[in-house]
Formats: structure tokens, C-alpha cells, sequence
């Protein structure tokens, strides 16, 4: 019996592990498969371990893996590879399929649009700023970068920066100096799908910066259009399977 295991990052913070069980609640409304499981990374409980034995109990013979994250680095790449590879020595009757993070994709291109209207209709002259959580690996600043890219293209920003809590560069404070005695309007939306105490740190950094023309947007977090490209990747994901592709 086929299975789903919905695996997000994981928060500190009770509303951001909230906001995650009620946005994949919906999900798994719009997905015909009998066995649908939550878990998490970190931060939280059930573990992914946890999560794939509740499948197990339920009667799955077939797992697809699906991590509920925006870009692939070390999490997507190792962290959850690593778990599976646990699994599979556990249940080798069990069959472990692995899906794509959200990516890139047009939609959330067009989230982030909508995260910056919210906040203000921006002018002619207006920039962007991408705030990423961060990551050692390459791979995510080129495709922040890309992102950058195709949200200036589509909707015509003068410049959409990026930039990283932690990590690799540029940082946020890197940013900050550049932009200082600036006056045009800039808008900082952190591509994160929960912000909670990220989003509070970036709010503190901007207290006493001097510019009224610097606005703070909501994160691009879960809305329809983060939905339907979860969903999407899920389709994609058990195609493959019926493929015969893992």
C-alpha cells in the first residue's frame, strides 16, 4: 500500500510547527493516497523515524518521501537521504521514493509579488531584497539567484538582491551597509515558509537604520500557490514511482 510522509523542517517556535501540521492538513486533502503522515527534521515531533514506522503500522509497502522545504541543500541532500538509508536497513521490504523540494517555480515567484503589495504598491524605481536562512552549499545562492532574477524580469523591479542569515555571504549586514543613505524604496521578503524568530532578528537589525524607505514584508510562507506546487511535486513524485523511476 502506497504511503506519503510529509517531512518539514521543524521550529522552536509552537506556531511555526502549527502553521506547517494546518498547511499540510490541506495538502493532503487534494492527494488520493490512503496512508498520509507528518513529521519533522528538527525542532519537533514525530521525527522523520517516527513517522515512517507510523506508515509501517498503517500497512505501507511503499513510502514517498516528500521534504516539505524551498531549496535542496544540506536537509534535501543528506540529512533526510541519511534517515531513509536508516529506514531501508530497518523495513527492506519497504519501498522509499524521494521527492523534490518546492524549487523554483513561477507561482512562487508570483507569491513574493504578492508578499511585497501587501506591504505597498512599489513605484517605478523600486529594488527587492531576498533574505535565504542560509546554507554551506553553493547550490542554494545560485538558485536564490535565479529566483532574483526572474521576479525582477517578471515584474520589473530596478534590482532584487539577495542575501543570508547565516552561511555563506552576502549577509544581511553586508547588505545593510551598502544600502545605507540610500532613498529609494526597497522591499526585504524573507523566502522562508516560517520566519517566527528569523523574522523578529531581521526586524531588530533594521531598528535604528536610518530609512523610511526600507519596508519589511511578510515571509513568503503557505499560501495557494506554495500548495499547488507541493502538490504538483507530489504528482510528480508518485509518477515517477509508478515508473518505476526512484
Amino acid at each position: 500500500m502506497q504511503a506519503i510522509l510529509y517531512i518539514a523542517h521543524g521550529s522552536r517556535v509552537k506556531e511555526g510547527v502549527e502553521q506547517a501540521v494546518n498547511f499540510l492538513q490541506g495538502v493532503q486533502q487534494e492527494v488520493t493516497v490512503a496512508i498520509q503522515e507528518i513529521c519533522f527534521l528538527e525542532l519537533a515531533t514525530p521525527t522523520i523515524a517516527e513517522g515512517i514506522a507510523s506508515c509501517i503500522r498503517k500497512g505501507a509497502t511503499a513510502i514517498a518521501v516528500m521534504p516539505i522545504l524551498l531549496l535542496a541543500a544540506q536537509h534535501a541532500k543528506h540529512d533526510i537521504p541519511k534517515e531513509m538509508a536508516k529506514a531501508q536497513k530497518l523495513y527492506p521490504y519497504v519501498k522509499f521514493t524521494y521527492g523534490e523540494p518546492l524549487g523554483i517555480h513561477e507561482r512562487l515567484i508570483d507569491t513574493l509579488q504578492a508578499r511585497i503589495i501587501e506591504k505597498q504598491q512599489p513605484n517605478s524605481n523600486a529594488s527587492v531584497l531576498l533574505i535565504g536562512r542560509g546554507s554551506s552549499d553553493p547550490a542554494v545562492k545560485r538558485d536564490l539567484a535565479k529566483i532574483a532574477k526572474r521576479l525582477r524580469t517578471k515584474y520589473h523591479y530596478k534590482a532584487v538582491d539577495t542575501c543570508f542569515l547565516y552561511g555563506m555571504g552576502p549577509t544581511f549586514e553586508d547588505w545593510l551597509l551598502q544600502v545605507k543613505g540610500k532613498q529609494q524604496q526597497i522591499f526585504i521578503v524573507p523566502y522562508l515558509l516560517f520566519t517566527g524568530i528569523l523574522r523578529q532578528s531581521i526586524a531588530k537589525r533594521l531598528q535604528g537604520f536610518d530609512s523610511q524607505n526600507i519596508m519589511l514584508c511578510e515571509s513568503l510562507g503557505y499560501d495557494d500557490n506554495v500548495k499547488k506546487v507541493l502538490v504538483e511535486r507530489i504528482d510528480e513524485l508518485l509518477h515517477f514511482k509508478e515508473e518505476g523511476v526512484s
